[in-house]
């Protein structure tokens, strides 16, 4: 017997549908990707402040404030990164199951991560929006100093240094971060949730 063959999906009595009915929006998840330092988490609070005022419900799940929490036990070697991934497209589903238009900025580095958490999703509900910036750019920002670390050596595994950073091949959103503001970006981002019918 399975450890989990005890377990039994309870269907809520309030539906996906009659909570999006209720907030006058489609749910779904902004899934922003993109390189350490390439302005993921800067965007993601941004437009989820632009959701807020404009009276939309939604949330930001944010790569580093999940990992003083959620998923403080893992590392960063590949198998936890992975880990870290699962769990966020988890969380992200609930957020959409419950009607809320949610953002999430991990780092992601890996396409067949990204495409687990897509399949969990609906067709339309995953968004991927790539934050995308050179190398030369993140690494100038450095905001947190990660990148000095990681060519000192004090870091490993450092995603754009020694560990890949694999771009999205067909992204729903592209941001050149390094040429359009935050501004910009946010505006461009709403366009796309108005002309898919997430938001009226």
């Amino acid at each position: 017997m399975g450890k989990n063959s005890h377990i039994v999906w309870h269907d809520a009595l309030v539906t996906k549908k009659e909570r999006q009915l209720r907030n006058g929006h489609k749910s779904c998840v902004l899934w922003f990707t993109g390189l350490s330092g390439s302005g993921k988490s800067s965007l993601a609070n941004a437009l989820d402040a632009e959701l807020f005022h404009q009276g939309f419900k939604s949330y930001v799940l944010d790569g580093d404030n999940i990992r003083h929490g959620l998923n403080k036990d893992l590392s960063f070697k590949k198998e936890d990164r992975k880990e870290n991934i699962r769990r966020i497209g988890e969380v992200a589903k609930l957020f959409v199951e419950s009607g809320h238009i949610i953002s999430t900025a991990f780092i992601s580095p890996f396409h067949e991560d990204r495409q687990s958490v897509r399949n969990m999703f609906e067709k339309d509900e995953f968004i991927e929006v790539f934050v995308d910036c050179p190398l030369p750019v993140c690494e100038k920002r450095d905001p947190k100093g990660l990148y000095k670390k990681a060519r000192l050596g004090e870091i490993t595994d450092f995603t754009g240094i020694d560990s890949p950073y694999e771009a999205p091949i067909n992204p729903e959103i592209i941001i050149e971060a390094d040429k359009m503001t935050i501004e910009k970006s946010v505006t461009f981002i709403m366009s796309y949730l108005k002309d898919s019918n997430i938001i009226l």
